[in-house]
């Protein structure tokens, strides 16, 4: 049973969207091959300007790409490090057994972004 942050993240989520005109992608998994989630970011400076993310549609997926988006706005990259998989789960009211992997999935996601920001 999703927590009831979570709930209310599947049912109206946040920056899930394909942004046009990024600065960096990140991405964990693979589309089409199981589990993905894409954080599309456009950046001003350091700071994060605007973040959208795409999945493949678990409700436990959306609520965690919306959230972490949501987060990340306004906040400098570098804050993708203090993020981790059981922070998120928490700050969510909990994920449905199993789905635990949708909060490693969104937090690999940032990761992968900031990471990019450096290359």
């Amino acid at each position: 049973m999703l927590g009831e942050v979570a709930r209310r993240h599947f049912e109206n989520p946040h920056n899930m969207r394909k942004l046009e005109g990024v600065d960096i992608v990140g991405q964990a998994g693979e589309p089409g091959e199981g589990p993905f989630m894409t954080i599309s970011l456009r950046m001003d400076g350091d700071t994060v300007a605007e973040a959208a993310f795409e999945t493949y549609g678990c409700p436990s997926s959306i609520a965690c790409g919306s959230w972490v988006t949501a987060w990340i706005t306004g906040r400098p990259l570098s804050m993708a490090e203090a993020l981790d998989a059981d922070s998120l789960m928490k700050v969510l009211g909990g994920l449905p057994l199993g789905k635990e992997h949708c909060a490693a999935l969104a937090v690999r996601a940032l990761r992968d972004a900031a990471r990019r920001k450096d290359v």
